[in-house]
């Protein structure tokens, strides 16, 4: 489950036209701010959330003694829109709420966060776009947008553009939510729970590796067995979130294309030599959703790319926090950007 938001800012962008066609008339991006934006205002980093996270999950990689050191940089942290906080279905009103909420694209979310930054703050240039899964592909988009803009870009455990293996394991989560009784097409009385339980239970043997689960790293947590880490943890993990949202970041993901947008005309090979930023991409062995060899071949279309693995049986949690060494590993490469 996410960490408690606490208090953010909310950006009215007013009416949004969607790369599906419809228009979010009231559409809101909400977001928090760390640091203070120098005269120049070139000290800016972009770092966007995650699939079922919100801006208190990124506090990870936030601090004095981080890259990420709000002493030196302007931190803005955006809500991708769906999470439950910017525009989503739990918090849109009919007739675009609940179930009828449009699609939303990685594209859609920067283009946002980009009039955020530009309406709001007055800036142009990004230091940094930076982030985990899903927000690593908003730093795709970020830096294949505005080549001219972004200096740096690091995305780590994330991909550019969904692979079709990670389509097929994320229609497996939603079919989880969708076949549960309470499910009601998507206008239920109360959360879909047995959905969301089983959503959790699929997730957990997904985002951790067949090396993690051997070596019973759950023992290190407390836990004193695999079934007693599932059920203390992910069974819970999804409660307190609401469906239709979980369901709108599941498309954002599967849509996830970067050559899909107006610029780029569905030429993905274009979109990713575009990027001028000197970016450092960086895998984990064992992540299933975004593997070294994907991230590979994209980093191979880029003119100023680097590929970085982590070799952690920590699977894609290798870049969310939870092991010390691996956040070290991201921390300095995302301090050689920004040196």
């Amino acid at each position: 489950m996410s960490a408690d938001p606490g208090q953010y800012q909310v950006f009215d962008a007013g009416p949004v036209h969607l790369q599906c066609g419809i228009t979010l008339t009231d559409a809101k991006l909400a977001y928090v701010t760390h640091g203070t934006l120098n005269a120049a205002k070139d000290n800016v980093i972009v770092y966007p959330t995650r699939y079922g996270g919100n801006h208190a999950d990124n506090a990870y990689l936030i601090g004095a003694d981080m890259a990420l050191d709000p002493d030196k940089y302007f931190i803005v942290v955006p809500n991708m829109m769906g999470n439950g906080l910017s525009s989503s279905p739990s918090n849109t009103p009919i007739p675009l709420g609940g179930p009828d909420f449009p699609a939303i694209t990685q594209y859609d979310n920067v283009m946002l966060q980009e009039r955020l930054l530009r309406e709001v703050f007055g800036i142009e240039q990004i230091k940094l776009a930076c982030g985990w899964s899903m927000a690593g592909q908003q730093a795709f988009q970020w830096a294949s947008a505005f080549p001219d803009r972004v200096e740096n870009m690091a995305c780590f455990c994330g991909q550019s553009t969904t692979a079709h293996h990670t389509y097929v394991f994320l229609e497996g989560i939603r079919h989880a939510l969708t076949t549960d009784q309470a499910w009601q097409q998507g206008r239920y009385a109360e959360q879909p729970w047995r959905g969301m339980t089983a959503k959790g239970r699929v997730w957990a043997g997904w985002v951790l590796s067949q090396d993690w689960y051997r070596q019973e790293l759950w023992r290190d947590m407390g836990f004193v067995t695999v079934e007693d880490y599932l059920k203390n943890v992910w069974d819970a993990m999804y409660y307190g979130l609401d469906a239709n949202d979980m369901l709108s970041m599941i498309r954002t993901w599967q849509l996830c294309d970067l050559g899909n947008n107006p610029i780029y005309q569905g030429d993905r090979a274009a979109a990713l030599g575009a990027i001028k930023a000197r970016s450092i991409v960086m895998p984990c062995r064992t992540d299933f959703y975004f593997p070294p060899a994907d991230n590979a071949a994209e980093v191979a279309q880029m003119p100023n790319a680097e590929l970085r693995v982590i070799d952690s049986v920590w699977g894609h949690y290798a870049a969310g926090g939870r092991n010390d060494p691996d956040t070290a590993f991201i921390d300095a490469a995302l301090r050689e950007l920004l040196a």
